[in-house]
This record gives structure tokens, C-alpha cells and sequence, in this order.
């Protein structure tokens, strides 16, 4: 089995898969299938399910961090491939490259990597002062700096409730707008202090801040149409008794993914009561592998930001 290259972090900022092994161990149910890493991030689950394949096996990734990439580039297993793109376009992607339909699983770990996070730079913490970015893929879309000097009252009020699940979203949103009128957001730490300021409720243990930043974050990159997108894509791509592995972070898309899979367990729900049916004309394109699965105390303990993680499994039935 060739070798993959040791994990390495990108500009020194470290990066630890969450639900490393259940991750791998839910994927791989073929040792010599094919299968795809819907968000490569720093390759954390990328080399370990490359651990577990065969000589036959092969591995396809895809991330739109430029970063990423370029991490991805230090391996060097000729199992593996990586295209540069959104998860959203995975069939699309899987579809060029002749594997559409032919996935033995597809694992989607839809969380910010802790690189980005920890990099000034990117624009996506309160914590550490930088550019107001936040985009995953910095050379295209709309910043965080640009949406806040140019959307109304109205959609930053949406934008806070609906992401961030913002009680004060409307007061928040007003003082963004006076401070705004002086000079525009162009900084993390400047816009964590005018928050801070006006938030009237801190919460214990969470900056202020906080679902502030989630929403905007979740904004500019669009990220629960991209999920409802990938899930989609991923169950076209996947072959009949592929394995659909989602690792989600916050309530917003741990909903979705329950939600998709519960659907598509249930098949049609939607037919007249009393009509009879066969259980193959129901739909039922999933069954769920188990129960949601959490981090372990001693994950959460190693890596606190794991603590929120949330993992769900499906098997793609036709």
C-alpha cells in the first residue's frame, strides 16, 4: 500500500479532524472501493481513510480553500486526487471524472478547519484581529466587509436571526448601521467591539459575538444552500449500498442532515391514505446506520472544538 504523506500545517496553524476514526470506520465498508472527501480542510480524514484502503482503492477530495489545495498537493499516494471546487458540485465533479454513481461512500465534514479559524488573515474569528474576510475560497464572492457596507437594515436583521440565531439581531444590526455612517467594518476586531458594546445579554462562557460572526460566516459562503446542495449530489453520486457520512457543527445544519435523511428513509409519504403499495414504490432511497454520534469526553477534552460535532451515517439503498 503506497504511503501518505505525514500531516503537515499549513503556515503553522494546526488542524484535528473531528470524529477522526468513527468518521473512517463509517465510510469504509470496501477496502478497495471509491470514495470521496467532500471537504479535504487540512487532510486529516483524507489520510486516514488512504490508511484503510487497498492497493485497488481509491480516494477523491475536493475543497475551494487555495490553502487546502495546496496542502493537498504534499501527498503524494497515486490512490488519491483532490479538484478544487464547491462540495456542492460533487456529482458534477464525480460525474467528469467517470465516478458518478460509482462512490462507495461520501464523507462531508462541514466545519470551519481550525486553520482558518486561527489565521488572522481569513477574517473568521472575534478572537484574533485581521481583514473582515471570512470567505473559504478568498479569491471569489462577496466578504464579510463588503456585505456589511452594503446590505439594508432588513437583510443583516434576517441574516443574524436566521444564521446566528440572534435574540437581538434588530439592536445588534443598529449599531452596526450608526457605527457604519462614520466608516466602514473593515477589521475582525472592530466589529467584535461594536457587538460587544451593544450586545445587552451575554451569554456564560460566549463571547458576545459569537452568532455575529456564525452568521455572517454562513453568509458570505452560502453555506446551508451548499449543504442541502451536496446532500443531493451526494446521494446521486453515491452506488447503490454507499455509505453517506456528514459531521455538522451547529444546530442550522445538524437539522438539515437529519431532515434528509429521515426524508429519504421514509421514501413518499405523500400517497393516499389506503392505497397499496410495495415497498420499493415508496422511495426509500437511505437507511440510516444508527444513531447520531457526539465526540467522546476525552476527543472534546484534546480538542475542544470538537464539542459540538455531531455525526450521522446513512447507507444509499438504491
Amino acid at each position: 500500500m503506497p504511503p501518505s504523506a505525514p500531516e503537515q500545517p499549513v503556515r503553522g496553524f494546526c488542524h484535528a479532524s473531528v470524529l477522526l476514526d468513527g468518521a473512517v470506520e463509517a465510510l469504509i465498508h470496501d477496502a478497495d472501493g471509491i470514495y470521496l472527501d467532500g471537504t479535504f480542510g487540512r487532510g486529516g480524514h483524507s489520510r486516514a481513510i488512504l490508511e484503510r484502503l487497498g492497493p485497488a482503492g481509491q480516494l477523491l477530495a475536493i475543497d475551494r480553500d487555495p490553502q487546502a489545495i495546496a496542502e493537498a498537493g504534499t501527498i503524494t499516494d497515486p490512490r488519491f486526487a483532490i479538484e478544487r471546487g464547491e462540495f456542492a458540485r460533487l456529482d458534477e465533479i464525480a460525474e467528469h471524472r467517470g465516478l458518478h454513481g460509482r462512490l462507495s461512500g461520501v464523507l462531508l465534514d462541514v466545519g470551519v478547519s481550525s486553520p482558518q479559524l486561527d489565521d488572522p488573515e481569513r477574517g473568521f474569528s472575534f478572537l484574533r484581529d485581521g481583514p473582515l474576510d471570512m470567505r473559504m475560497d478568498p479569491e471569489h464572492g462577496e466578504s464579510a466587509a463588503d456585505f456589511l457596507a452594503r446590505a439594508s437594515e432588513s437583510e443583516i436583521v434576517r441574516v443574524f436571526k436566521s444564521y446566528g440565531e440572534e435574540r437581538f439581531a434588530r439592536r445588534l444590526t443598529r449599531a452596526i448601521l450608526a457605527r457604519r455612517v462614520e466608516r466602514p467594518f473593515e477589521r475582525t476586531a472592530d466589529l467584535a467591539e461594536v457587538v460587544k458594546a451593544a450586545h445587552p445579554a451575554w451569554e456564560k462562557g460566549k463571547h458576545p459575538a459569537t452568532r455575529v460572526f456564525q452568521a455572517l460566516r454562513i453568509q458570505v459562503n452560502g453555506e446551508l444552500d451548499q449543504l442541502d446542495a451536496a446532500l443531493d449530489a451526494a446521494l446521486e453520486a453515491l452506488a447503490p449500498g454507499g455509505h453517506l457520512v456528514v459531521i455538522s457543527f451547529h444546530s442550522l445544519e445538524d437539522r438539515r442532515v437529519k431532515r434528509f435523511i429521515r426524508d429519504h428513509v421514509r421514501g413518499d409519504t405523500d400517497l393516499p391514505r389506503g392505497i397499496p403499495v410495495r415497498d420499493d414504490q415508496l422511495k426509500r432511497r437511505l437507511e440510516s446506520l444508527g444513531k447520531a454520534r457526539r465526540p467522546s469526553a476525552e476527543e472534546v477534552q484534546e480538542n475542544p472544538r470538537a464539542r459540538s460535532a455531531v455525526m450521522r451515517v446513512a447507507r444509499k439503498r438504491y
